[in-house]
């Protein structure tokens, strides 16, 4: 049995936030340790982000290369429709999710970064100990930064296993299945349920709500819910999932009006959220104080026991990479002393459903809800040169203001690939940007990003191109 390990900061977790913080600690000089009991990445590179990303990028080709079949489309055009092979696609998915992985390795080595690999048990808040291939190693540690991340939930009338499939299943499917069933109208359940249904499957989404994609306006969601229908995806809205069906086969549900019926389903993927990886690694041996079902952190990331941090998703949500990332940066920095606290103006998300969405801020209706008075300037990309070169004229650009300063207060957008324009959304209001800001900025032409600056226009009221 390997002896003893001291070290300055143990980092448990080798997701987006506890890959970050132990290479951000390396930099910083400190003797940082990283246990990862799977493979460095965590949920969002190697089962969540990067895979379905992939999968939704081959699936975007190939319904691409389908509506070329025949007469064709923009001048191109093929005799015969293209094949799929989903486990080929599988194949591909993996080595991008395994590039990814030895570029995390590389980086923890080059920032001097010891990587345990096993399942990380605390004795008491500073000790753990890992069950290695060498033998069991103990760890002793005057920092430690818990980065466990999430779960998806099971739902208990519907356990995952055969039929029943996670997210995580859902992406190294090799067989595609002819009817899915997605029980969640989450983003995760839309942004595979499209994917799939671009890729063939029947797809049947049953959700619980009143709409789909919860979290986002009526505006918003409009064409996602028109792509849905154009495409033939049923929705099952005010639904309640109650268990498979006969002999083990299909999803029994109830609908709005009260009928109970059985959708049938060769896969039945459970979407209903994420929630904390607080389980099994000792958590209630580290006196830690809780926060509902995440690990109650202050605004510099410190847990109730001293020289205990928490960053990511056991800190509440919104359970995403880039937050975990940001907390993870932050919390090595706070180590080895700097004067940092986590308090973003916001947090984008970004939704890859087919429109892609965009959020970040308030939006007019919850400006409205904290009682501010806004003014609104939404651009279509209907009238955006860019958009139209490029088949993505569904959509817009919306932004929210202070009606009494201008100061931007929120900035959505939804349409093909405006993933991209986050960044530029974010800094806006991590800045204090002012429409006049964003509206006296020089945006190129022709880009997407146009619309950011005729909406800003739009909401001082001289835009124009509408």
């Amino acid at each position: 049995m390997p002896g003893p390990m001291k070290t300055k900061v143990l980092v448990v977790g080798g997701g987006p936030g506890g890959y970050v913080a132990a290479i951000r600690a390396g930099q910083l000089g400190l003797d940082t340790v990283l246990v990862e009991a799977d493979k460095l990445g965590g949920t969002c590179l190697i089962r969540g982000c990067i895979p379905s990303k992939a999968l939704i990028h081959a699936a975007d080709d190939y319904a691409a290369l389908l509506e070329k079949v025949g007469t064709g489309k923009m001048g191109i055009s093929l005799s015969a429709p293209p094949k799929l092979d989903l486990a080929a696609t599988t194949a591909w998915k993996e080595t991008v999710v395994g590039k990814l992985n030895s570029g995390v390795k590389a980086l923890l080595k080059k920032a001097h970064v010891k990587v345990v690999e096993g399942f990380a048990r605390f004795t008491d808040a500073k000790t753990c100990q890992v069950e290695t291939a060498q033998g069991l190693q103990t760890i002793v540690a005057e920092n430690v930064i818990m980065a466990t991340g999430s779960v998806p939930v099971e739902l208990p009338f519907l356990p995952f296993g055969g039929d029943v499939i996670s997210s995580t299943e859902a992406l190294s499917l090799t067989e595609l299945p002819k009817k899915l069933v997605v029980v969640g109208a989450g983003y995760i359940g839309l942004e595979l349920g499209i994917a799939f249904r671009k890729l063939g499957s029947e797809v049947t989404v049953v959700e619980a709500l009143p709409n789909i994609l919860p979290l986002y306006d009526a505006e918003l969601i409009a064409p996602v819910q028109a792509w849905l229908k154009e495409h033939g995806v049923k929705l099952h809205l005010s639904a309640k999932a109650l268990g498979l069906g006969p002999k083990g086969h299909g999803l029994a549900i109830e609908d709005a009006d009260g009928s109970k019926h059985v959708l049938p389903a060769d896969k039945i993927l459970v979407t209903v959220g994420r929630r904390p990886f607080t389980e099994g690694w000792g958590l209630e041996t580290m006196g830690l104080a809780m926060n509902g079902r995440f690990i109650a952190v202050d605004d510099r990331l410190r847990t109730a026991m001293k020289g205990v941090y928490a960053i990511g998703d056991l800190t509440g949500e919104p359970m995403l990479a880039h937050k975990a990332s940001a907390q993870g940066e932050m919390a090595a920095e706070i180590i080895a002393g700097h004067n940092r606290r986590f308090d973003p103006v916001a947090i984008p998300a970004v939704c890859f459903t087919e429109p892609e969405i965009v959020s970040v801020g308030l939006s007019p209706r919850e400006a409205e809800a904290q009682g501010i008075a806004v003014t609104v300037g939404l651009f279509p990309f209907a009238a955006n040169g860019r958009a139209l070169s490029m088949e993505a004229g569904k959509g817009f650009v919306r932004v929210v203001a202070e009606a009494s300063s201008h100061r931007v207060l929120g900035v959505q957008a939804v349409g093909r690939h405006v993933s991209e324009l986050s960044g530029s959304f974010s800094h806006s209001l991590e800045m204090g940007a002012l429409l006049e800001d964003v509206a006296g900025t020089i945006h190129a032409h022709p880009t997407l990003s146009e619309a950011f600056h005729e909406a800003s226009l739009k909401a001082l009221g001289h835009a124009i191109h509408i």
